[in-house]
């Protein structure tokens, strides 16, 4: 029996695909759980440099409470606060890193997270930043978040070491991949908020970019290769 029109405009679908992909992904990393993991060794997030380019920490270590990592459930968790010599606005980076995502870990996107913390988004989309030595852009999430009048900018992707992945359905497949291939799955989140200064989003975009520019090397020698 032939299909009808309706299942075919569905199998075309943007939904459709979606979902084709994620059972293709959890087949395979089904497949991959019949062997023991390969960890690999990352160096430890806590030693990352406090002066990142024209960036320097400000303040302590940021705290993350025990509740929140039992949320996140993810090995290693750094919260910094950095200001550049070249802008008043600061930036405050987020990191999650996960040495497997067999157990159940896998991060959790910051579209989800915001909203239960009082966080509107009022603009989403991607952007593209060039990073220096690097021979093509990342492509990378960028929200526009509101708290009642405060504003912040968002940016936020998944990482290894030699991958950028903006999607997290692209970041499951991938994970999904490399089970099969290398017989791993570490990961990591890396987020990026700054404030967004009297309405001036485009500063606030630019002060986030330009930090990303200055901490992605550096930070990419802490994932493994």
């Amino acid at each position: 029996m032939q299909p009808t029109s309706n299942s075919n405009g569905f199998l075309k679908s943007t939904q459709a695909k979606v979902l084709t992909g994620v059972l293709i992904a959890q087949a395979l990393l089904f497949y991959g759980l019949s062997r023991a993991e390969g960890k690999a060794v990352n160096t430890p997030l806590n030693q990352l440099s406090r002066h990142l380019g024209k960036w320097t920490m400000s303040g302590d270590e940021g705290y993350v409470d025990q509740e929140t990592r039992d949320v996140l459930k993810a090995d290693e968790i750094l919260t910094r606060s950095y200001q550049s010599s070249a802008t008043p606005i600061p930036a405050n980076l987020f990191v999650a890193y996960f040495r497997t995502q067999r157990t159940g870990q896998a991060p959790h996107s910051p579209k989800n997270c915001l909203p239960g913390n009082g966080w509107s988004e009022s603009e989403s989309g991607h952007i593209l930043v060039d990073i220096p030595g690097r021979a093509t852009p990342i492509e990378i999430n960028r929200y526009l978040v509101a708290k009642g009048e405060n504003k912040s900018i968002v940016l936020y992707w998944y990482q290894s070491r030699d991958r950028v992945v903006a999607s997290e359905y692209r970041a499951k497949m991938y994970t999904a991949v490399d089970a099969m291939r290398y017989n791993r799955t570490d990961t990591a989140l890396v987020r990026v908020v700054v404030p967004v200064p009297n309405g001036d989003s485009k500063a606030a975009t630019d002060a986030a970019v330009d930090f990303v520019k200055d901490f992605f090397n550096p930070l990419r020698q802490h994932f493994p290769a």
